[in-house]
């Protein structure tokens, strides 16, 4: 997880998706503002208000879901709030990743920071103190319908913090929740009126993971933006078709800057020279070199939609019931319902399909004679012989197909739950999960690509390349991934590219030479 940068400080605003990454991704420490303690100390005086009240109040000092009429005396509800989260406590499955279940409880932190769950001061700073010292709930991949809130994985969260469970220390070792509490310095939770429900009733889990999927995004479509200009180049394609006079006849805000970085990326490129010329016969590029700007933009776009959305979500304050401060009530609501998010993270799996798609046809034109314009069969050494990167393409091809079935929408499904009480519910947890392994997906995608194109611009020597596709070929040749050869072991090589890719490294090489990217 590295070593912490700094520490994110919650308090009553939203957090932004550089604090999620930082908590989620980089071990950054957390602390409570101190407008969250002041929030913290309204909401709870509401709440110890209506639990002295004859009347009952919903999620105070009564049952929950189908059981809300069931009121419960005094005495029962601190065992209520502890057995509501036993009981919730049911997931099974695959283990969820730690930035996933950090990201999850730095997102319901801040929800609680804002006072309007009712949660004590003492535990939303537990809560805090769990995430500073590294402790990471054990959360199973099954259990959440999106809907209520992500209901089972942040129960087993409240299940830590109640010191029961399991979870992973700050060196990933796995222990029960009550040895890395007292490890750290830390004493259990004892729930109080209300808070066992605060704890588990949002929808941070799938927020927290469409927030990492968008950083990601941002990341890897400049990346394959950067692919598919190494792909038009070596390829011997125009960029004439990325003008931004032909952009602005249909201006969306993504196709302009994805054009915007073709052009840049393949600025003094001596092999798009070498065909510029009068005697260029070809009046066209296929439809996955010409519009490469139309589809990246879109995609381009659907993440700002989402990344829109992810904002919104981010500014809530999701429980039910929710204290209100204008009239000190605690009124239920259907904040908690995933549907927005959803939605999200379904349209973010569609696009992340396709531009993976027309990236694994921008690589397949380089090994076919008929379209490669003369370069070797499969780019091998001595085809026949070698096969060159036939088989990376297939690797290539299955993830693609395996992406279009991910992007099979989640959030169209509802199966109901809680005898009827809850009879439509959004599966966004689901939608989260298969976007994960998308985004993974895409990456990998980008990756083959650029290995793919790198090969080529190397066998169209003696021309040369741009500076920026230069310094991507020099990147790869200088880690790990040789130049053309005869064949070799090519696991390796790919899995070099899929990490200088996914950790910005090939990014980052092009914006040295040339400059941020759009």
């Amino acid at each position: 997880m590295g070593m912490p940068r700094h520490t994110v400080t919650v308090g009553t605003g939203p957090l932004s998706f550089v604090d999620v990454a930082a908590v989620a991704r980089e071990g950054a420490t957390v602390c409570l503002g101190d407008d969250a303690f002041s929030a913290l100390e309204k909401g709870r005086a509401v709440v110890e208000e209506l639990a002295c009240a004859p009347t009952p109040s919903y999620g105070i000092s009564t049952g929950f879901g189908a059981l809300a009429t069931q009121h419960i005396p005094p005495e029962q509800r601190a065992q209520l709030q502890r057995s509501l989260v036993r009981s919730h406590a049911a997931g099974s499955g695959q283990e969820v990743e730690r930035e996933v279940v950090r990201g999850m409880m730095l997102l319901r932190l801040s929800t609680l920071a804002t006072g309007h769950t009712g949660v004590r001061v003492e535990t939303a700073e537990r809560l805090a103190a769990m995430l500073s010292a590294g402790i990471t709930p054990v959360v199973s991949e099954y259990g959440s319908l999106g809907c209520s809130g992500d209901l089972a994985p942040l129960a087993h969260c409240a299940l830590a913090l109640m010191g029961e469970g399991e979870v992973r220390d700050a060196s990933g070792a796995r222990m029960p929740a009550a040895e890395a509490l007292t490890a750290a310095g830390l004493s259990p939770v004892e729930l109080h009126e209300k808070e066992g429900l605060a704890l588990i009733n949002g929808t941070d889990g799938m927020l927290a993971q469409l927030v990492l999927a968008i950083t990601d995004l941002w990341r890897l479509l400049k990346t394959l933006d950067i692919a598919a200009a190494m792909s038009v180049e070596a390829l011997l394609g125009t960029d004439r078709a990325f003008a931004p006079e032909l952009q602005a006849l249909r201006p969306h805000p993504g196709q302009a800057a994805a054009a915007a970085n073709l052009v840049a990326v393949m600025a003094g490129s001596g092999v798009v020279a070498s065909h510029r010329g009068p005697h260029c016969t070809r009046v066209q590029d296929a439809y996955s070199l010409r519009c490469t700007p139309q589809v990246h933009g879109a995609a381009r776009d659907t993440v700002e939609h989402a990344a829109a959305v992810a904002g919104r979500e981010l500014a809530a304050a999701i429980d039910n019931p929710a204290v209100l401060f204008s009239d000190g009530r605690v009124a239920s609501n259907g904040n908690f319902h995933g549907a927005p998010v959803a939605y999200a993270l379904d349209f973010l799996a569609i696009a992340t399909a396709d531009v993976a798609s027309i990236s694994e046809r921008r690589t397949d034109r380089f090994l076919d004679v008929a379209r490669n314009h003369g370069l070797p069969a499969f780019l091998a050494d001595d085809p026949g012989v070698d096969s060159g990167y036939m088989i990376a393409q297939y690797t290539q091809a299955a993830i693609v197909s395996e992406l279009k079935r991910l992007a099979a929408p989640a959030s169209i499904d509802s199966i109901p739950s809680s005898a009827m009480a809850e009879d439509h519910v959004s599966m966004g947890w689901g939608a989260a999960r298969k976007l994960r392994r998308a985004v993974d997906g895409l990456t990998r995608v980008v990756a083959i690509e650029i290995l793919t194109a790198a090969r080529a611009l190397d066998l169209r020597a003696p021309l040369t390349p741009s500076a920026a596709t230069g310094a991507v070929v020099a990147l790869l040749r200088s880690s790990g991934v040789p130049g053309p050869g005869p064949d070799r072991y090519l696991a390796p090589e790919i899995d070099n590219t899929v990490e200088l890719v996914g950790s910005g490294a090939v990014l980052a090489a092009v914006e040295s030479v040339i400059g941020a990217l759009s």
